[in-house]
């Protein structure tokens, strides 16, 4: 399996991948040098999902689940609670908010470092500028203290990660398809 320094390295066809490291972030893209931006491959204003997620495995498994049924064109990765309040919230400058950008969806799982899975929810539903973006919680947590909080939180939905690859990858483009395709969101 990749490592995070592959994952953050590697060019998904069909879209970019934006990587949240601090105040900064990567495209991956191959005509462009992972450490800078430019005119020539500007950021579109809206990212199509926000993944947060830790496990460098788990990311990897997402990404190439979404790729299959081509839903990664505009996937940004968070890495934990922190990074992912930070690209809606925070005092500092960070290169997609500056520019307006707002997910269409967010992939959340529970277990993160720094800032757990249901602060951030919490966070997001509280707010007036985020509380009617979708939240998905795909985590492993089976526990129904965790189930019933994340509903009480305002989870859209929650998805246990299934264990399996073939059956991950089934749940995670299948979810990609509801709430990047099918889903009607209020304007």
């Amino acid at each position: 399996m990749a490592t995070r320094a592959e994952t953050e390295g590697r060019h998904h066809a069909g879209g970019a991948v934006y990587y949240c490291q601090g105040a900064t972030f990567k495209m991956s893209d191959p005509h462009s040098s992972p450490s800078h931006m430019n005119a020539s491959h500007p950021v579109p204003h809206e990212v199509e999902i926000l993944l947060v997620e830790d496990n460098p495995s788990d990311v990897e498994l997402t990404l190439r689940a979404l790729k299959a049924r081509n839903l990664a064109n505009q996937v940004f990765v968070a890495r934990d609670g922190v990074e992912a309040l930070d690209l809606f919230f925070g005092d500092g400058h960070h290169p997609l908010r500056e520019i307006g950008v707002v997910p269409r969806v967010v992939l959340l799982d529970l277990k993160l470092p720094k800032i757990d899975g249901l602060e951030v929810l919490s966070r997001l539903k509280k707010d007036e500028r985020t509380k009617n973006i979708p939240v998905v919680v795909l985590t492993s947590s089976r526990e129904e203290p965790d189930i019933a909080r994340a509903y009480h939180l305002g989870a859209n939905s929650y998805i246990v990660k299934p264990v399996d690859f073939e059956a991950f990858a089934r749940a995670v483009s299948e979810v990609g398809l509801y709430w990047l395709l099918l889903n009607e969101p209020p304007q």
